[in-house]
């Protein structure tokens, strides 16, 4: 009997993503190691929004980087990739870092997306969160919905974003930031982790 693809080893299912094209196998990979990625860009960063939005980055690139390099160990390589990526944020001109205002509430965040990445939750609870998000992003002014749903969903980058919407590159990159900070409050009341709800829904959009 062939193994689904959760049973294999990272590497084999980067040889299954490099010949299928198979956007769910990058989906295992994502639920396997995003919490690994979200911990190197938060140590580098210290900051957990920019942490946040550079494991989506990375992730969003594998569709393309799996297909160029040969990986003999992934998780090693994927260490790298976040720390490379975090480095290059770091050497941006005029970022400004926000520290973490509170210690204990990224630690609870933490250890909630720890526990969802690593045990199998009430599909219930799982599709309560994924409306929640639907519903919070539908409250969003036009131009961060937009610039999200695209960003997230159809997993483009900030330049194509920016041609299908006629967004500059900044504007871009501004209503998702603002669209991503406005969810987080939305959601909080909620008693919703943003980061929670935002890894079902790319996971469930794979």
């Amino acid at each position: 009997m062939t193994m689904q693809p959760p049973d294999k080893t990272d590497e084999e299912l980067v040889k299954m993503y490099q010949t299928s094209l198979d956007k769910n196998i990058v989906g295992v990979l994502f639920k396997r190691h995003s919490l690994m990625c979200y911990g190197v860009s938060n140590k580098y960063l210290k900051d957990e929004d920019a942490a946040q939005d550079a494991t989506m980055q990375i992730f969003e690139k594998l569709f393309s980087d799996l297909t160029k390099h040969e990986i003999l160990n992934f998780r090693s390589w994927l260490h790298s990739v976040c720390r490379n990526y975090c480095l290059m944020e770091l050497r941006k001109p005029m970022r400004v870092m926000r520290m973490r205002e509170s210690e204990d509430d990224h630690e609870n965040e933490f250890m909630e997306l720890e526990q969802f990445l690593h045990q199998e939750e009430n599909p219930e609870d799982k599709e309560g969160k994924l409306q929640s998000l639907e519903l919070a992003i539908q409250e969003l002014k036009d131009s961060q919905r937009e610039c999200i749903e695209l960003f997230y969903i159809k997993q483009k980058s900030y330049e194509e974003v920016s041609i299908l919407t006629g967004y500059t590159p900044n504007e871009v990159k501004s209503y998702i930031q603002n669209g991503k900070r406005n969810l987080k409050i939305i959601l909080g009341k909620r008693g919703i982790s943003f980061l929670m709800a935002l890894t079902i829904w790319t996971l469930n959009c794979a």
